[in-house]
């Protein structure tokens, strides 16, 4: 049984959650770069404690403010408001630590996303349900002067999005940076709603009631392209993870962009996709050579296809979300 984390523990006799004398049983979960993140067993059922770490597990010096651990939390909170089933049932928060506490989730009920595209199995229902939550969130906190005021982050995002993914790409593709550059500016300097900041299938259980979100630590009010740009990126990169099934995660790509489109309403359709249409290959190349590499692209020749089809699309922009998924599948099919 692993030893007891001190500080977890305290926060948990502060929170109330358990009293002086008991010492609960926690099992550290991986998984995670940003943050420690623990199961506890308490007598009412299992709880997740999240803390915040102040430098990201990674190769890259990343260094990030712990205070987003607070406005995770209420991004939770935010999301619960709007769609109660998209989140965990949260529990208790203990700002002083930068810690929280929500319901574990078993995986047995509450598959991981990854884990189900890893296994080849990328369902366009479940893409769908996820594009239409994300945009119910978005269009929820649209225009809304209150939420803005709540998540001014636009440090913690530049630190944990921006920096680490854009401009720390532009700076090893000389002949990128003029538009790399731009992405990160207009993304930074457009706000409309609240984003989650890192909507991967690394953070979204598939519960019986539909996706549930986790992991909100880049919380900002900013441009909700973003969050769509960033897990569509993902259902792109995964074909060379799980190639068997390239063509369900395209279907799933085209299901989850119709979907966010359909239900977004605060933006001109067209203004959204082009926004979008831009910065997906800019986070399809950081996600080589940004701080932050998927893990799962190792070979030379998959690193070079994704930076060839990013590179295209970054020195000649398109207008659709369909045309950037159209240059990827091509650029697949001349692999094969």
């Amino acid at each position: 049984m692993p030893q007891p984390d001190l500080t977890i523990l305290t926060v948990l006799r502060r929170l109330q959650l358990v009293d002086q004398q008991t010492v609960p049983a926690m099992i550290p979960l991986a998984g995670g770069v940003s943050s420690d993140i623990w199961r506890v067993d308490l007598p009412e059922g299992a709880v997740c404690v999240k803390r915040a770490l102040p430098r990201l597990k990674v190769h890259a010096v990343w260094e990030v403010p712990v205070e987003r651990n607070r406005y995770e939390w209420e991004w939770l909170q935010v999301a619960a408001a709007v769609t109660p089933d998209c989140v965990p049932p949260l529990v208790a928060q203990d700002t002083d630590s930068g810690c929280f506490v929500m319901q574990y989730l078993d995986s047995d009920t509450y598959p991981l996303w990854k884990d189900q595209l890893r296994r080849g199995i990328a369902k366009e229902a479940t893409a769908r349900a996820v594009g239409q939550r994300l945009a119910a969130i978005h269009g929820a906190t649209a225009s809304r002067s209150d939420i803005r005021d709540r998540f001014q982050t636009d440090h913690i995002f530049y630190a944990i999005r921006i920096e680490p993914y854009l401009l720390a790409t532009a700076a090893r593709h000389d002949d990128l940076a003029v538009p790399l550059r731009r992405l990160a500016s207009d993304t930074i300097a457009t706000k409309q709603a609240l984003v989650h900041g890192d909507a991967s299938p690394k953070n979204i259980l598939i519960g019986p009631r539909g996706p549930i979100f986790l992991d909100a630590e880049c919380a900002w009010y900013g441009d909700p392209v973003f969050d769509l740009a960033f897990c569509l990126n993902h259902l792109l990169l995964k074909c060379l993870w799980t190639r068997s099934a390239t063509n369900q995660l395209l279907r799933s790509f085209d299901a989850l962009a119709e979907a966010y489109l359909t239900v977004a309403a605060w933006d001109d359709r067209a203004a959204l996709e082009r926004r979008t249409a831009r910065l997906l290959p800019g986070l399809f190349l950081a996600r080589i050579d940004g701080k932050s590499p998927v893990e799962y692209i190792t070979e030379d020749a998959d690193q070079a296809l994704v930076r060839h089809v990013a590179r295209e699309l970054l020195l000649q922009p398109v207008a659709t979300i369909n045309d950037v998924r159209k240059t990827w599948a091509e650029a697949l099919e001349r692999t094969r």
